[in-house]
């Protein structure tokens, strides 16, 4: 198959959404598929694009054999309702572009991953002039999620949010979404069972895996060395309690040898980091986003990992750090309710509190602080659970065979 598939972010961009989609477009060309992907220019999550890519529209680029092409997007640092609106737009319309001029030759399936929700206008205003079948991957129920986080409050903007996702749907010959909690609520809102397809996120277990060594070198280098280690690693965002853990940092200061750990970047950062010096806490360490070899090894470093999550918590919203500390064999413990929660406590490989609970996350941490055989037993089940039910190289392949299969049958 020649397979058109629209993820407006993309490596070297760190972060869930570009690691979901070059799992999933390399493990199609591994199956014997042409991918061709199209992407923004780097900038996510500063909002900066690197100067190499100054003065350009497009360039293409080749990544382990997927054919990439990236398109300009009027990103800013400056994150406001305007200026995302403008930034997903400017995706939307130069990925459309994009999708109908420089993508040569016909290709048997579109594949968009949404959000942003524009990615899958993207992908079905191609289709349609295209001719050609649509599949539209669903990580994030927009804009029902953007309301629910007050992200989106203008009526006209929902409506029109809305009609574009309702039109994606229709359009769509499969609807893949990440969670079966979004099965369920697709379902309410009375899509047809056999159009939905759940394919989870999860971790590349080849990647995240125990490694003594590996843990020993970053400990070492980052002067951590007999430390208790307290790591949370990805973006900095609205849905996470950081400043929260601030506070809970600060209950437990009189533990000396408690080493906290973030690693990433996003649009709470500052925040966060200003909330550490207000509390004058000197055991908290940030770094900025790392290569995923290097994160992969932050997470062999760490004692414990923290998935916070604060209330709302959207349907199927479901941190894939978890999946990563679970296949390094790290116990984790997630502020967190749905899935979320049900994956830890049903595969044992971790502890759970509810969101914003700061006396429950801070009980949470001292039971593991306290107990290393209990760290390791549920270091080692989220491991097997990852290897049983969550591998990035399972679902890849199973993402090539569904489309194989739909388009077989059409």
């Amino acid at each position: 198959m020649r397979i058109l598939y629209f993820s407006q972010y993309f490596p070297p961009e760190t972060g869930a959404t570009q690691i979901r989609a070059y799992e999933m477009a390399s493990g199609l060309v591994k199956a014997g598929h042409q991918v061709t992907l199209i992407a923004e220019f780097p900038n996510h999550p500063q909002g900066v694009i690197p100067a190499e890519y100054k003065g350009k529209l497009f360039e293409r680029a080749d990544l382990d054999g997927i054919n990439i092409i990236r398109v300009w997007v009027k990103a800013t640092p400056d994150k406001t309702f305007n200026t995302r609106i403008f930034f997903y737009l400017s995706y939307m319309f130069m990925a459309i572009l994009a999708g109908l001029f420089l993508a040569r030759g016909k290709y048997d399936a579109i594949y968009a991953s949404s959000p942003p929700l524009f990615v899958g206008g993207a992908g079905w205003v191609v289709s349609l002039l295209r001719r050609t079948p649509f599949f539209f991957e669903v990580r994030d129920l927009w804009p029902e999620s953007a309301v629910k986080l007050g992200q989106l409050t203008r009526p006209r903007a929902i409506r029109w949010a809305t009609w574009l996702e309702e039109s994606c749907y229709r359009r769509a010959r499969k609807i893949i979404v990440t969670a079966a909690e979004m099965v369920a609520r697709l379902q309410e809102r009375g899509l047809p069972a056999e159009k939905i397809v759940l394919i989870r996120n999860g971790a590349n277990s080849d990647l995240f895996r125990p490694d003594p060594g590996r843990r020993a070198d970053i400990r070492a280098e980052l002067g951590f060395d007999g430390q208790f280690i307290l790591l949370y690693a990805g973006l900095h965002g609205l849905v996470y309690d950081l400043e929260g853990v601030m506070d809970v940092a600060a209950s437990l200061r009189d533990k000396a040898d408690i080493q906290w750990l973030f690693v990433g970047d996003g649009p709470t950062k500052a925040a966060t980091v200003a909330r550490a010096g207000e509390l004058g806490l000197e055991n908290v360490l940030f770094l900025p986003p790392q290569s995923r070899q290097r994160i992969a090894g932050f997470f062999n470093a760490a004692d414990i990992t923290l998935a916070p999550l604060r209330k709302p918590q959207i349907a199927g919203g479901f941190p894939v750090k978890v999946y990563d500390s679970m296949a390094s064999e790290v116990p984790v413990i997630a502020c967190a309710e749905g899935e979320t929660r049900t994956v830890v406590l049903q595969n044992e490989a971790g502890l759970v509190t509810g969101p914003g609970d700061n006396e429950a996350l801070q009980a949470a941490i001292m039971t593991l602080y306290q107990d290393p055989q209990l760290r390791l037993d549920l270091g080692r089940n989220g491991r097997q659970a990852v290897l049983r039910h969550y591998s990035r190289q399972a679902q890849a392949a199973e993402l090539a065979t569904l489309l194989a299969g739909t388009l077989l049958n059409q």
